[in-house]
């Protein structure tokens, strides 16, 4: 099961999961970001991995479709807490070379100009 959160700070939308994305999962994950990504004054969004367990290749075509959503709007997309597993991952399916890394979210929030 996937735990998803969505937070709003100023234009920047923070996307904190936890657990498992799976082919399921990742379904209902884009459906939801989707959402806000429409109906929010969003330019920005921090996707924090730091409690991910699990996550296969719909989970990296999630993050691919979000990420050009938000380079057509202009923003930034930036990923923390990516570590183990996930970094692995991130690393074989080329998303290191697209996205912005970050350590954590504190980090990511300073890159884009949002203080904590």
């Amino acid at each position: 099961m996937l735990e998803k959160e969505f937070i709003l700070r100023d234009n920047v939308l923070v996307v904190r999961l936890k657990g498992e994305i799976d082919h399921h999962e990742a379904t209902i994950l884009r459906n939801e970001w989707q959402r806000y990504l429409h109906d929010e004054n969003l330019k920005h969004v921090i996707l924090n991995m730091d409690a991910v367990t699990f996550m296969d290749s719909s989970g990296i075509g999630v993050i691919l479709g979000r990420y050009k959503e938000v380079m057509t709007k202009g923003g930034e997309f930036v990923v923390c807490g990516v570590h183990g597993y996930i970094d692995r991952l991130f690393s074989m399916s080329g998303l290191v070379k697209v996205v912005r890394i970050e350590e954590n979210e504190e980090d990511a929030l300073l890159s884009l100009g949002v203080a904590s």
